[in-house]
């Protein structure tokens, strides 16, 4: 069962939640990166890629799973303190909602994941809460 609640903050959790939504958007937009910058280092032959044009990565890097990237999320957050300031679980469901674009990509075949422009992050999720849900901003 799923419970939805509505909201009335003050202009300081107004503020609060902007900056939270922005930083979880840097999150998606840097998780996308990687992904692109894998693909890319993949799409043409080590002999025949242009030194200019293509983004060469080693070929022991991993594809960057969903579960890689979870895992990289410590690791972001000590270079970003803006990440520390976001609730874990918000983070990695920022992490999960890029995934799965991702797989509903590769299920349909077009329709590649875009970055997020300022602004077009609208919504973050606090998967589990372990009583009555009260959002504290303070």
């Amino acid at each position: 069962m799923n419970y939805t609640y509505r909201i009335y903050p003050t202009a300081e959790q107004q503020a609060l939640i902007l900056q939270w939504l922005e930083t979880c958007r840097h999150l998606y937009n840097r998780c996308l990166r990687d992904l692109k910058d894998w693909m890319h280092a993949r799409k043409c032959s080590l002999y025949s890629c242009s030194m200019i044009r293509e983004y060469i990565l080693s070929p022991d890097i991993p594809f960057p799973s969903y579960l890689e990237q979870k895992r990289q999320l410590t690791q972001w957050k000590q270079e970003n303190p803006s990440y520390q300031e976001v609730h874990s679980q918000v983070t990695q469901d920022v992490v999960k909602r890029l995934h799965n674009t991702w797989e509903a990509f590769k299920a349909r075949g077009f329709g590649f994941p875009r970055y997020k422009k300022y602004g077009k992050y609208q919504s973050f999720l606090f998967p589990q809460f372990k009583d009555n849900p009260k959002l504290r901003l303070t």
